[in-house]
């Protein structure tokens, strides 16, 4: 079962950068989709971003044009470009690895991101 840690949360003042990552434990070729969630006290957890094995791509209405999801295969890793961010982006996001017919899927722990001025 491949495991997945997140890191690159922190502070960041409104309209500024972060690039999260999600580091996996081992080979993502042969995971078809991993994403980025995200989770505020008292509220659900939502779906951020996804990426598919192709490279095919799904943002929430609310990154759109903001945030870039993408592979490196290379390094296993799957990264989370965050841009022109919003006091509302505040969140501990997650990474996940989506349930398949070939392994149950996994959550990472969590990386803190707050942007406050």
């Amino acid at each position: 079962q491949v495991q997945v840690v997140e890191s690159g949360g922190g502070l960041v003042q409104p309209g500024g950068s972060l690039r999260l990552s999600c580091q996996a434990s081992g080979s993502i070729f042969s995971i078809p989709v991993m994403g980025w969630y995200r989770q505020t006290p008292g509220k659900q957890r939502e779906l951020v971003a996804h990426i598919t094995s192709s490279d095919s791509t799904w943002y929430a209405d609310s990154v759109k044009g903001r945030f870039t999801i993408s592979r490196d295969y290379a390094k296993n890793t799957v990264h989370l470009q965050m841009s022109s961010l919003k006091y509302e982006d505040t969140a501990v996001y997650y990474c996940r690895i989506f349930p398949s017919a070939t392994n149950g899927g996994s959550w990472g722990r969590g990386t803190q991101v707050t942007v406050s001025s």
